[in-house]
């Protein structure tokens, strides 16, 4: 099993990554102008294009409530940017057979923690 941590900040200083718990692999990319959902979503669609090829069960976790309701079709998405990056990563989730994204709170997060944000 594999557990990834994804983390992303909006703003001028704004960014996203992820952090895989037993490899101890990061990753990191800066992505100015963008928001906070926004981020947590590329981080989670890097992750999910990284990964692809992986037959393990894969938990990607994140403490984006808002983003990992949406992505579990909980919450609707009124933001048409929003909503094709949630298209994206429901194409990719689509390849994956034992995947779940799940909600942890923030102080949890590894990749918040490992990213600095």
């Amino acid at each position: 099993m594999l557990s990834i941590f994804v983390d992303g900040s909006g703003g001028p200083d704004s960014g996203f990554g992820f952090f895989v718990k037993e490899t101890g692999e990061s990753f990191y990319k800066k992505e100015p102008g963008i928001t906070n959902n926004q981020a947590e979503y590329m981080a989670i669609i890097e992750a999910l294009k990284k990964y692809h090829n992986l037959q393990d069960e894969i938990v990607i976790y994140s403490d984006s409530k808002n983003t990992v309701s949406q992505l579990n079709h909980e919450f609707a998405i009124n933001n048409s940017q929003l909503r094709l990056l949630a298209m994206e990563a429901w194409g990719l989730v689509a390849k994956y057979k034992n995947l779940k994204i799940t909600w942890i709170p923030r102080e949890k997060n590894m990749a918040g923690k490992m990213l600095g944000s």
